[in-house]
């Protein structure tokens, strides 16, 4: 009877325990759906609209934009709701959702090849957008096709140069990791030859790459946000549901496998998954870096490794941290506007360091 006590006590415990671990983490998704939903708003409502009239100021008050954002106002309304819902409310919108792409498919990467350093760019998908979209633009077929021909080459060219790093990877049927990063940093620096043979013999056209190989948010479009949406959510939702198996991997392919995993399996869907979200972003956007390596690392250091939790926590922080770097890249430098790409290279760059001093440090891994 007492045993019986013992454990019904136990179970009642750990139930609790369970219990609050999960309002803990609903809180803190909460907290960065509102953190959010903030800065999407601060960026929609900040920069300049261009001269409105004869006299008229370039910066609008928060009350005209907010009723301009509503579709009221006087007679320049019509001028200001094209600003607010043309321009401001889809770029915003589109560049939280290549955030999240990034840093979502960063953290499965990470697990993956169980390393922190690793990031959606690792296995050449940056490479390939670029050589496919370098392509796109100086060969002439945007004229032919229409706006979306460089994000359609820059995706498909992503894709195969994934695959290609994929079948060099595989090692008599089998995957490995360490073989298929040294495959991606090979193929990356290859077509990286190619792009800048593309651009030395591009000339007067190479402003046209400049923005795109330096990521950038200037022509987002209805359009656009429309597509991207598909694999940031379908994606970041499959690899959440992956969460306890990405834990497991984490321990290991041999533990993983005693605890119900099948790690080929799970390491190819996170790969194409992962590769699909990036290639998304960058055809939409051009190469954004650091994005997809900081945010997970800040949102481990904050919530701890469990990836039920730092899937969504990375995915929601990773589309703040763009959409502020984006409003930044618009604001910081008056009458200019930056590539975003610069923004969070100048924010990851330092943290980057500061990892691998805390490595060294610490004496052990990052």
């Amino acid at each position: 009877m007492n045993d019986d006590t013992a454990r019904r006590a136990s179970g009642s415990e750990d139930s609790e325990r369970l219990g609050r671990a999960r309002k803990k983490r609903a809180l803190y998704i909460v907290g960065l759906l509102a953190l959010l939903v903030t800065v999407s708003f601060i960026s929609i409502m900040t920069g300049t609209v261009g001269p409105i009239g004869p006299g008229k100021p370039e910066k609008i008050s928060f009350a005209d934009a907010f009723s301009a954002l509503l579709g009221d106002g006087n007679s320049d309304s019509d001028y200001l709701v094209a600003i607010f819902w043309e321009i401001r409310i889809p770029r915003v919108i589109l560049g939280g959702l290549i955030g999240a792409s990034l840093a979502c498919a960063g953290a499965a990467m990470q697990a993956v090849f169980r390393n922190p350093m690793a990031d959606p760019f690792i296995i050449g998908v940056s490479s390939g957008a670029a050589l496919g979209a370098a392509s796109a633009g100086l060969i002439g077929f945007t004229v032919v096709v229409g706006d979306f021909t460089a994000p359609m080459f820059a995706f498909f060219s992503a894709l195969l140069t994934v695959f290609l790093v994929y079948r060099m990877g595989l090692v008599r049927g089998k995957m490995y990791v360490e073989t298929l990063l040294l495959s991606g940093v090979a193929v990356a620096a290859f077509l990286g030859a190619l792009v800048s043979f593309l651009i030395y013999f591009a000339r007067e056209d190479y402003h046209q790459l400049i923005p795109w190989l330096l990521g950038a948010l200037t022509d987002a479009q209805w359009s656009y946000v429309a597509i991207i949406a598909v694999p940031t959510v379908a994606g970041s939702f499959l690899i959440y549901l992956y969460g306890r198996e990405l834990n497991a991997l984490l321990l290991g392919e041999e533990t993983a496998h005693n605890l119900g995993a099948d790690p080929e399996s799970l390491k190819k869907l996170m790969l194409g998954v992962a590769a699909l979200m990036t290639a998304g972003a960058v055809a939409f956007a051009g190469i954004i870096g650091f994005v997809g390596l900081i945010v997970p690392h800040m949102m481990r250091l904050l919530f701890g490794a469990d990836h039920r939790m730092l899937v969504p926590a990375s995915t929601l922080f990773g589309a703040s941290f763009l959409i502020l770097a984006d409003s930044l890249a618009r604001t910081v430098v008056p009458g200019e506007e930056l590539p975003v790409g610069i923004i969070t290279a100048l924010c990851g760059g330092p943290f980057f360091l500061y990892l691998l001093r805390r490595s060294r440090v610490g004496g052990g891994p990052v």
